[in-house]
């Protein structure tokens, strides 16, 4: 099996725990067919799944960047009448 460093894995997670079930949960998902979201060399699911958390295309729920919010009605509003 392909060694993944760790110190990059913890980078994506804060916790081992995290990413033990995460990595767990995608080589399910891998395992039921689900297609891999990187290239690597090996068919195992497991280097698989934590090649795709090191890459950052696999994470836990609400640790992602958060995306860019909408403006408000009020300050779309503010905008077309000019008001800054």
């Amino acid at each position: 099996m392909a060694q993944v460093p760790m110190e990059e894995l913890m980078t994506r997670c804060d916790s081992v725990y995290k990413l033990v079930i995460l990595a767990a949960k995608r080589a399910k998902e891998l395992a039921e067919g689900a297609p891999p979201l990187v290239e690597v060399d090996t068919k195992k699911v497991t280097t698989v799944a934590l090649q795709e958390i090191r890459q950052g295309k696999v994470f836990v729920k609400g640790t992602a960047k958060p995306e860019k919010k909408s403006k408000s009605r009020a300050a779309k509003a503010k905008e077309k009448r000019g008001d800054a």
